[in-house]
């Protein structure tokens, strides 16, 4: 018997908390991201020297590139050419192409 009411008040415990909503992106973060792991190669910012002859595009290249964030966020997940690999989680990921797409 106790368990059926333990397992019962546990699933009506589960069934009435509220699920928690998915954190949205913050280009701000994004920015500051960009900031201390991006600009040592890339120009990152607006209002900036917009091309770079030579080396990594610039963040409002990539912005104005046409990527989709899927594309983006694809690319930002997996080591690539002479990036390295900075291991950046999910919600950084997300912070970062939220910050790329103000630059559009």
């Amino acid at each position: 018997m106790y368990r059926r009411s333990l397992a019962g008040a546990v699933l009506v415990t589960i069934l009435l908390v509220p699920l928690a909503a998915p954190a949205r992106a913050d280009a701000a973060k994004g920015a500051m991201l960009a900031g201390r792991w991006c600009a040592a190669c890339h120009v990152v910012g607006p209002g900036r020297v917009e091309s770079v002859p030579q080396g990594p595009p610039t963040f409002p290249q990539v912005a104005r590139s046409g990527s989709t964030t899927g594309q983006l966020r694809g690319f930002l997940s997996h080591p690539h050419g002479a990036m390295p690999d900075l291991s950046l989680t999910r919600a950084e990921i997300d912070d970062l192409v939220d910050y790329i797409a103000t630059l559009r």
